[in-house]
């Protein structure tokens, strides 16, 4: 019955989704893809997806623990083991750390941001995720380090703090240069073109200027 239901609503988001085209409403049609993108993201993928992820964060992870001897990650359980001069813990990646989140809602608004073109999304898609995946390894990284250094008792610290500081600095610039920069750089004022350089305008229309 839940499949019959998720399929009835998937329909009727699709349907919509060519309502809004016939119609013109881009902004809506944005909108409402990227929450039903997300949704599926979240309801239907999330399940398969967290496992791999905590695995693929653990094991990127675990490569500095392993030469610097900070910490042990066993990528096969998405567990890190950190040592201290305070005692010992042990750190699971769970749906949070593994950065399902992130990566659903990155991918989400880049499918219908039309400022790419199809292949365009998919390769900056990609580019984006692996992105991703890998500041996220360096944000547990830090947190293991932190801990290995300062102790368990600084684990709030390290991972409510500092770690979501670096990597949400990390994922605003990934915003910046696959949103922000590329809508300015296209987007026209007149006959002004904010993507023309200096030297693209012709030395009649400078003369006039």
């Amino acid at each position: 019955m839940q499949y019959i239901i998720s399929a009835i609503v998937i329909a009727l988001w699709i349907w919509l989704l060519r309502v809004l085209r016939k119609a013109g409403l881009k902004f809506w049609r944005y909108l409402l893809g990227s929450c039903g993108i997300f949704l599926i993201i979240m309801i239907i993928l999330r399940p398969w997806l967290v496992l791999p992820l905590a695995r693929i964060v653990a094991a990127i992870a675990g490569i500095f623990g392993k030469v610097t001897g900070y910490y042990q990650a066993y990528f096969r359980y998405g567990v890190i083991f950190i040592e201290s001069a305070r005692g010992a813990i042990s750190v699971g990646i769970d749906m949070e750390c593994s950065g399902i989140i992130e990566i659903g809602a990155f991918v989400s608004l880049l499918t219908f941001y039309e400022v790419y073109n199809v292949p365009e999304r998919i390769y900056v898609g990609i580019i984006g995720t692996l992105y991703t995946i890998l500041t996220n390894a360096l944000r547990v990284g830090v947190i293991c380090t932190m801990i290995h250094f300062l102790g368990s008792d600084y684990y709030y610290m390290a991972h409510t703090v500092v770690g979501r500081i670096i990597f949400y600095v990390l994922q605003v610039i990934l915003y910046f240069f696959v949103f922000t920069k590329p809508h300015v750089l296209k987007m026209k004022t007149g006959d002004f073109d904010y993507s023309k350089r200096d030297d693209d305008i012709p030395e009649s229309e400078a003369a006039k200027s």
